[in-house]
């Protein structure tokens, strides 16, 4: 039996036994009382009855009118008047009148008062014995009537005593019931905190779970910064910060291969011009010093503009990569800006040429580099050592307006989604779900999402797009029965009407919502922490998975997210590849594994390659991989 069933069985005890009590002492009591007085009435009556007769003429007339003033006026059961030998002289004898009074309350009580007797004299002689025995049926209607108001003001106590024995019961069971939540959090790995209650016992529980809850806590955020510091000193530069060469290769190789937005962008290439000289002019440290501002104005210019990445190619050259729709026009105006600004504010004059090059879905990576490289030494050969615009790979749009864009995407999602499908397997092969990128029809092709994406983001037909994806989706796993990972947008979770109608849709079709998987850029996560909060809150509850993508850089910061349950995670591709020669990066994928664990949290790596490097995931503790080692591509019918 629960804790709160036990107290309210112990009120309720306690006030049938205050009840009980109560009634029974007050009903004896009275029912003592009225005996009592009765008793004294029959008494007092008889004997001033006797003394009236034994003073007034002894004929029969006067005695029977006695009797009966007597009898009319008492309100008496019975008065009789019987000789010394037993006659009967004069009797009068009433009816039983308690018909509103219960039988069983009348046999329950049942009030026994002797009759009052008393000797009639006539001069020195005994005429008889008078008997006067008062009704009872009055006695019983007092009794009857002032157990009904005990029973109504108790009644009434009742009401109140309960409405306050569950007002304090509420009030023990709201900061009960926040601890068990607790502690079920904790079981299920997300360590949350309370305020502490008023209720002293309480209070001491919940102090002692958020101690418990934020030493877990700081113990998880403290092997986060650990495992953070071991993948900057693999993958960032000592002296700038940024991205190594190889680091940012790998992004760049990501971003060509990747089926959303970040197919296509923009990359710039900026050198440090005459870096010898200038290390020769103000000695290694200053140097140092010099080409950390230049990464730190581009690393701020590239968070500026969509989330950028920058990497140190070698001692003078940063590259930089622009996610997304780019004009290249508008880009080398603002990056011209901020180099100009870099100049005025750097500690010594220097020169700071560039090259500009928008790149696509498909592109090789050499070939982008080696344009780049080629311009930037044009560039540098400028006595304005300004920004050119490289030339890049022809290649054949599929429209050339914006109107035309907008129908075309329109019509097509209009007609519908098709959803690839890719395996993401666990360590003993079975099925965690299928990743599912969306595919629309485009100029009677089915197009990948990186052709069509960064015109989806700039027309803002993100929320459109994300409902259609939902919808195929429903219709997959109704279909298959099989459970399916899909990415939302940023710019789709938020907007609210979206959230609501993703909502509407999963209410409707729990089945469906048990089995899909949800995707969101790790960035997401980070930068607007309140939107995706709220998808969290909005979705859980319905039985859908939420994850997180091409998680790497901001891992330190996924402790703070613990709170959301999160249900899996998605390394990126840079901390996989290679995974089986580099024992770095081991040290730093088995320290993730353990933290997601440790928070109920799936580890699944991306872009694995080939068998190798899933064996070795495996091995370190991932739960999952997917990537073209490991997977079949399913291209959809013509």
């Amino acid at each position: 039996m629960s804790l709160i069933k036990q107290l309210w069985l112990i009120v309720v005890v306690l006030l049938l036994l205050a009840f009980g009590g109560s009634l029974f002492i007050g009903v004896n009591a009275s029912r003592a009382y009225i005996e009592q007085e009765v008793l004294i009435k029959n008494a007092d009556n008889a004997s001033a009855l006797a003394l009236t007769m034994s003073q007034m003429p002894k004929d029969e007339v006067t005695l029977e009118l006695l009797v009966s003033a007597q009898f009319d006026t008492g309100h008496y059961r019975r008065v009789e008047l019987r000789s010394p030998e037993g006659e009967i002289i004069e009797q009068r004898i009433g009816a039983e009148a308690i018909s509103d009074v219960p039988a069983w309350f009348v046999d329950l009580v049942h009030i026994e008062v002797p009759p009052g007797r008393a000797v009639v004299q006539d001069g020195w002689r005994q005429l008889g014995t008078l008997v006067l025995e008062s009704q009872h049926s009055f006695a019983y209607r007092s009794l009857w009537q002032s157990t009904l108001n005990l029973v109504g003001w108790f009644g009434l106590a009742a009401v109140i005593s309960l409405l306050l024995a569950w007002w304090i019961v509420r009030q023990i069971r709201r900061p009960l019931g926040a601890v068990v939540q607790q502690a079920r959090q904790i079981g299920a790995r997300r360590f949350t905190t309370l305020p502490a209650p008023r209720t002293r016992e309480l209070r001491e529980v919940v102090e002692a779970m958020n101690h418990l809850s934020g030493a877990v806590r700081t113990m998880l955020s403290e092997e986060s910064k650990k495992l953070d510091q071991l993948r900057q000193q693999l993958q960032h530069d000592p002296v700038t910060g940024v991205l190594q060469r190889e680091a940012f290769l790998s992004q760049l190789q990501f971003h060509l291969d990747s089926q959303d937005a970040r197919a296509s962008g923009a990359l710039a290439l900026v050198r440090l011009a005459h870096l010898a000289e200038i290390n020769e002019r103000l000695g290694r440290a200053e140097t140092d010093a010099l080409l950390h501002e230049v990464a730190h104005g581009l690393e701020q210019f590239a968070m500026a503009h969509g989330g950028g990445i920058v990497g140190r190619l070698n001692g003078s050259d940063f590259v930089m990569l622009l996610p997304g729709k780019v004009d290249l026009e508008r880009l080398r105006h603002d990056l011209g800006r901020r180099l100009t600004a870099m100049r005025e504010h750097a500690r010594s004059p220097v020169d700071l040429p560039g090259a500009l090059i928008d790149y696509a879905q498909g592109d090789q990576r050499g070939m982008l580099l080696a344009s780049l490289d080629g311009t930037l030494s044009a560039a540098e050969a400028r006595s304005d050592a300004g920004l050119m615009i490289a030339e890049g790979p022809q290649r054949r749009s599929l429209f050339t307006s914006h109107d035309e864009w907008r129908r075309a995407l329109q019509v097509a999602m209009a007609k519908g989604v098709y959803l690839a499908h890719y395996p993401v397997l666990g360590a003993t092969g079975e099925l965690l779900h299928f990743e599912c990128p969306s595919r629309l029809r485009l100029a009677s092709e089915w197009q990948p999402a990186g052709v069509f994406m960064p015109w989806i983001s700039r027309l803002g037909l993100d929320s459109q797009l994300d409902l259609a994806v939902i919808d195929e989706a429903i219709r997959d796993i109704t279909q298959r029965g099989k459970p399916l990972g899909i990415n939302l947008s940023a710019a789709s979770i938020r907007d609210v009407h979206f959230v609501m109608e993703l909502q509407a849709r999963l209410k409707a079709r729990p089945d469906v919502a048990e089995l899909l998987w949800l995707e969101l850029p790790e960035a997401m996560a980070i930068h607007d922490l309140t939107s995706f909060r709220s998808l969290c809150h909005a979705l859980q509850p319905l039985g859908c998975r939420i994850g997180l993508e091409h998680v790497g850089a901001s891992f330190t910061r996924i402790a703070d997210l613990q709170d959301l349950g999160l249900a899996y995670l998605k390394l990126d591709r840079t901390l996989v590849r290679g995974i089986d020669r580099v024992a770095e990066q081991q040290t730093i994928l088995r320290g993730m594994a353990t933290l997601c664990h440790s928070l109920g949290i799936l580890a699944i790596g991306e872009g694995v390659e080939h068998r190798e490097e899933a064996r070795v995931l495996f091995e370190l503790g991932l739960d999952g991989a997917t990537g073209p080692g490991i997977r079949q591509h399913e291209k959809p019918a013509d």
